[in-house]
């Protein structure tokens, strides 16, 4: 599902013109990033909880060389889902009913 399948997803769900659920969309999306960036949890009980995670300088090897790089230290995004949502996803898949046979005349 990309983005312009979601919008649709929640445009068809609550009943509202697509350009609605777009910024509705987007306000959650810059919700999320702003908290994030501002080193704050935002946690969704149920589906999950985003953070920011601090990731120490390293050092590497460059693929085509195979010479020493140093990687510098960054902040990365962190998601970790709830257990609702890993619930949801690990849930047996319900079998479709089975087809019955036309009579033969």
């Amino acid at each position: 599902m990309n983005r312009q399948e979601l919008v649709e997803k929640i445009a068809a769900a609550e009943e509202l013109p697509k350009a609605k659920a777009a910024r509705v969309l987007q306000t959650v999306l810059d919700a999320v990033v702003e908290t994030v960036k501002a080193d704050e949890k935002l946690t969704l009980v149920g589906f999950g909880t985003f953070k920011l995670q601090a990731r120490p300088a390293r050092t590497g090897r460059n693929p085509s060389t195979g010479a020493p790089i140093k990687i510098a230290a960054t902040n990365v995004p962190k998601f970790i889902p709830g257990a609702a949502f890993k619930a949801a996803v690990n849930a047996p898949k319900k079998k479709a009913p089975a087809r019955k046979a036309k009579a033969r005349k």
